[in-house]
C-alpha cells in the first residue's frame, strides 16, 4: 500500500486529504509544518508527499527543497491558495511534481496522486 504524507498547518484540512487517500487505498502520514515534514520523510521515506506552501515553522518551499537534498528522486505535490502563482513557480523550479490549488477538489488530488504514483 503506498503511502503519502500530508503537510498542512490546518488539522481540517489534513483530515479532510487524509480521508479522501485513505479511502482510495493509501497509508496516510500527517505533518503541520514543513521541519515536521522534513523529519517525517526521512523517517518513513513515503512514496508521495502532498504539501501546503504557506506553514508556520518552516514554509513549504524551504521543506520541498530539503526534502529534495536528503532524497532527488522525491515527488511531492505542492498545494497552494489562489492567487500564489508566483510560490508555484518557484516550488516548481525546485523540484515539485505537480501543484493542486485549494480549496481541495477531490478528483484533482486523485488525478495528481495517481500521475506520480499510480
Amino acid at each position: 500500500m503506498p503511502t503519502i504524507l500530508v503537510v498542512d498547518d490546518a488539522a481540517f484540512m489534513r483530515m479532510r486529504v487524509g480521508k479522501l487517500l485513505s479511502q482510495n487505498g493509501f497509508q496516510v502520514l500527517e505533518a503541520e509544518n514543513g521541519l515536521d515534514a522534513l523529519n517525517m520523510y526521512m523517517q518513513h521515506k513515503p512514496d508521495l508527499v502532498l504539501m501546503d506552501i504557506t506553514m508556520p515553522v518552516m514554509d513549504g518551499i524551504t521543506a520541498l527543497k530539503e526534502i529534495r537534498q536528503v532524497d532527488s528522486q522525491a515527488k511531492v505535490v505542492m498545494v497552494s491558495a489562489m492567487g500564489q502563482q508566483a510560490m508555484v513557480i518557484e516550488s516548481i523550479k525546485a523540484g515539485a511534481k505537480d501543484f493542486v490549488v485549494k480549496p481541495y477538489e477531490p478528483d484533482n488530488v486523485m488525478v495528481s496522486v495517481r500521475k506520480l504514483i499510480g
